[in-house]
C-alpha cells in the first residue's frame, strides 16, 4: 500500500512539473513564431493545462481501465470548480471583467451537454471519440478566431506576463519534449499506483479516478489560479478553469472512447455526471452573480468548496 501511495504522490509531482515545462516549451515555440499572447493563452495554455488528465486517461484506457479515465475527466471538472475555484475565491474574491471569458460560459455548457448526449446510452464508442475530437478542433479554431478578432488589451497583458520571453526556439523544443516524456512516465506511475490502491481498498477504479487521480491532475489549475489571483490577474483564474474544463470534456474524454471504447460504470451517469452539471451551473451563476457584480465572492467560494467536500464524503461512504 505504501509503495502504491508513493507511486501516486511522486507520479503526480512529476506530472505537474512535466506539464509546466511542456507549457513553457509550447508557449515559447508559439512566441518565437510571433503568435499574439492572447491567442497563446486562450488556446495553447488552456489546452496544455488538460494534458495531465489527457495522458493519464489515455494510459489508463490503454491498460483497460476506461472507468479510471472517465472518472478522471468528471472528477477533474468537479475539482476545478469546487476545489480550485473555491479555494482561490477564499484567498481573494475573483472578479470576472473580460467579455471574452463571459462568452466562454455558454460554450462550456454546450460542450457538457454534448458529452452527456454521447454518454446517455451507457457507453463511449469510437464514433463518440471522433465526435469529441472534432469538437476539440472546432474549439481551438473558435478560440483562435475570437482571440485574433477581439484582442482585449488587459487580458493580453496578463497572458504576456505568463509567457517566457527569453527562451529560444531550440530551448523551447527541448523543454517541450522533456515535459512530454516526463508526463508520460509519471502518468504510468500514477495509473499503476491508483489501480493498486483501488484493489487493496476494494473500491472501483471509477472512484479512484474521481478522487485521488482527479484531484492530483487538477494541481496545475490550482497553482495557476491561485498565482493569478495573487498577481491581481483574476481573469486568468477563471479562464484557466473554463478552458481546462472545456478541453477535459472534449479531448480527455475522447481518450478512453478512442483507445478502449465500450461500456462504463452506471454510477457515472446516475451520480457523477449530474454533480458535474450542477457544479458547471453553479460556476455560471456565481461568475455572473445574481446581483450582476461579476465576481466570485469568498462566501460563494466557501459554498463551492463545501459542495466539493460533500461530494467526496458521498463517494467515500458509497465506496
Amino acid at each position: 500500500m505504501l509503495l502504491a501511495i508513493a507511486f501516486v504522490i511522486i507520479g503526480l509531482a512529476l506530472l505537474v512539473w512535466g506539464a509546466d515545462k511542456f507549457v513553457d516549451g509550447a508557449s515559447g515555440i508559439a512566441k518565437n513564431f510571433e503568435i499574439p499572447p492572447i491567442v497563446i493563452g486562450l488556446t495553447i495554455v488552456s489546452m496544455c493545462t488538460s494534458l495531465p488528465e489527457m495522458i493519464v486517461s489515455g494510459i489508463a484506457a490503454a491498460a483497460g481501465n476506461n472507468n479510471l479515465g472517465i472518472g478522471n475527466v468528471i472528477g477533474s471538472n468537479i475539482a476545478n470548480i469546487g476545489l480550485v475555484l473555491g479555494i482561490t475565491a477564499l484567498i481573494s474574491p475573483v472578479f470576472v471583467k473580460a467579455k471574452i471569458l463571459r462568452r466562454e460560459f455558454p460554450v462550456l455548457i454546450l460542450i457538457t451537454c454534448l458529452a452527456l448526449g454521447l454518454m446517455l446510452d451507457g457507453e463511449l464508442g469510437f464514433i463518440d471519440g471522433l465526435v469529441l475530437l472534432t469538437g476539440v478542433i472546432a474549439l481551438v479554431y473558435w478560440l483562435y478566431v475570437t482571440g485574433m478578432k477581439e484582442r482585449d488589451a488587459a487580458l493580453a497583458a496578463e497572458f504576456e506576463d505568463s509567457i517566457p520571453h527569453d527562451m529560444t526556439l531550440k530551448a523551447s523544443i527541448v523543454w517541450l519534449i522533456i515535459g512530454l516524456l516526463v508526463m508520460i512516465g509519471s502518468s504510468r506511475m500514477v495509473v499503476q499506483g491508483a489501480v493498486e490502491i483501488a484493489t487493496m481498498l476494494g473500491v472501483s477504479n471509477l472512484v479512484i479516478g474521481l478522487t485521488i487521480v482527479a484531484i492530483g491532475t487538477s494541481l496545475p489549475e490550482m497553482v495557476a489560479s491561485v498565482m493569478s489571483v495573487l498577481k491581481n490577474e483574476a481573469d486568468l483564474a477563471i479562464g484557466n478553469i473554463i478552458g481546462s474544463n472545456m478541453f477535459n470534456t472534449l479531448a480527455v474524454l475522447a481518450m478512453p472512447a478512442l483507445i478502449a471504447p465500450g461500456q462504463f460504470d452506471a454510477a457515472t451517469l446516475t451520480r457523477d455526471f449530474p454533480v458535474m452539471l450542477a457544479f458547471t451551473a453553479a460556476l455560471f451563476v456565481v461568475a455572473f452573480s445574481l446581483k450582476g457584480k461579476g465576481k466570485v465572492t469568498r462566501v460563494e467560494g466557501g459554498v463551492l468548496l463545501s459542495g466539493f467536500c460533500a461530494y467526496l464524503t458521498v463517494l467515500v461512504l458509497q465506496a
